[in-house]
């Protein structure tokens, strides 16, 4: 069974309610009547009602039973109570003259919809930048118990191999604490995916082979780690081959439980995380599934502008999987 033949599996019956910021988009309505035709979720269009409909009328498309939300003319004691919320939520840091201006914008009540439990999760992203779906995350929804901030990892797939490589996509420069998170995080994703996770601390060093900050940083990330989940599968300061190949292993890193035979790869800073897994995706033939954004107390999910009905189809299953 593929991937995410075995999410729709995992998702099928939970009824999960995903909210789609972008209706009015082509893409977006393709995969949104695909899952509501497959019962896999539940899902939720936001946009101008009149918009949405010439798009899908333009396109041939049958939208009839999927729910529709025009923020601009949701009734006014609701749209009232996630005005309140949403103030309640910023603790001072946005007046309420703000607030009803944000939730006319779809992100924001899109957002406000996942809070409020209106919804279980949200997928955005296939018109707006990266920035206008994490920052109402960011703002209203906020980092899970155990994160400070957010994170991205890549599945990376070919026939029955199956990784997490993270952070590939979201923290520049990080800390042995970051680190530590991003690793507790990439775990919980590799569960979400079916993968029992062994965790590999990725350095340019295995066990003191070499002496640096650099590598410091990562075995102080490694110590972290196992004090917030003592009973996770991880190791490090280890080279990639040291993590991956079990003859390697058996040289640099015996004894240990996770060398040689390792799935999730955290890397030490966004630049070889982003290198390592295009060097897996184009000479190694995987394919690179994500980023998925990890640490947020609710599944949120962010597109790339150039995908494709496919896409959506896939990070929707993504999304509702997390949200399960």
């Amino acid at each position: 069974m593929g991937l995410f033949e075995e999410l729709a599996t995992k998702i099928q019956g939970a009824n999960k309610r995903i909210v789609f910021p972008e209706g009015e988009d082509a893409r977006i309505q393709a995969a949104v009547i695909r899952l509501a035709q497959t019962g896999l979720i539940k899902p939720i269009l936001l946009g101008d009602e009149q918009a949405i409909a010439a798009t899908a009328n333009e396109n041939h498309f049958d939208l009839t039973g999927i729910e529709i939300i025009d923020p601009k003319t949701y009734p006014k004691a609701q749209l009232e109570t996630m005005v309140k919320a949403l103030v309640e939520r910023r603790k001072g840091k946005t007046d309420f003259e703000t607030a009803e201006k944000w939730v006319t914008n779809v992100n924001y009540f899109g957002t406000m919809m996942v809070y409020m439990e209106l919804a279980d999760g949200m997928v955005s992203g296939a018109k707006h930048p990266t920035g206008d779906t994490v920052r109402p995350a960011l703002q209203i929804v906020k980092t899970a118990p155990g994160s400070t901030r957010i994170s991205g990892a890549f599945i990376m797939q070919k026939d029955e191999q199956r990784y997490v490589f993270s952070d590939a996509a979201i923290n520049i420069d990080i800390d042995a604490q970051t680190m530590a998170e991003i690793a507790i995080q990439s775990a919980h994703t590799a569960q979400v995916f079916g993968i029992d996770p062994k965790v590999a601390m990725l350095s340019f060093s295995t066990k003191g082979s070499a002496k640096a900050d650099q590598v410091t940083k990562v075995v102080e990330a490694t110590k972290l780690a196992h004090e917030m989940d003592p009973q996770l599968a991880i190791d490090g300061e280890l080279q990639f081959d040291a993590a991956f190949v079990p003859s390697v292993a058996a040289a640099k890193a015996p004894g240990s439980d996770v060398a040689g035979h390792a799935n999730v790869f955290i890397f030490p800073d966004l630049q070889s995380g982003n290198i390592g897994y295009k060097i897996a995706q184009r000479f190694g033939g995987f394919e690179a599934i994500g980023p998925i954004l990890q640490g947020l107390a609710k599944p949120i999910s962010d597109l790339s502008r150039g995908c494709n009905a496919d896409d959506v189809y896939k990070v929707a299953l993504i999304t509702a999987a997390q949200a399960l």
